[in-house]
């Protein structure tokens, strides 16, 4: 089951989830784990037996003087027990659905390069150069549910 909440009735699970990946096993600093995006996110939440295993995020947003229905997916985070169980495939679906059905129709993300193929099987593209995030090398990618009317 995933549901999707609002930062306050999402944090307690995201943010043991996002701890235990992003900065006990990742490395990342913890001041740079929460961020201004997060209250005004959608966290959605895994569970299996009434237990939390995974969470994500989609932030609506806006380009420059381009408007168009976009949103940046981020804080893609299974717990390592829960790992290759297809938890992470259903997540990343379950988020471009709820931005679907809010009308977001072009999706970017920051992906670390060791999740790129994990990316590529949902469709997401690769662009642009890659660069260092939090200590760990990341590089851009974009999902257009309509992929001839938006380019990088």
């Amino acid at each position: 089951m995933i549901l999707i909440k609002t930062w306050p009735e999402a944090q307690d699970e995201a943010y043991f989830i996002r701890r235990t990946v992003f900065i006990e096993e990742q490395g990342v600093p913890e001041e740079l784990e929460l961020d201004e995006f997060d209250p005004i996110a959608l966290h959605a939440l895994v569970y299996h037996q009434s237990q939390c295993m995974g969470t994500g995020r989609l932030i609506p947003l806006n380009t420059g003087s381009r408007i168009v229905p976009l949103g940046r997916i981020g804080r893609m985070a299974i717990l390592p027990q829960y790992r290759k169980q297809n938890m992470g495939k259903q997540l990343l679906q379950r988020l471009i659905q709820e931005g679907r059905d809010r009308g977001i129709t072009h999706f970017e993300l920051h992906a670390q390069l060791s999740a790129i193929p994990f990316y590529e099987k949902s469709g997401f593209i690769a662009h642009g150069a890659i660069y260092d995030e939090a200590g760990i090398t990341h590089r851009d990618m974009m999902f257009n549910l309509f992929p001839s009317t938006y380019k990088p």
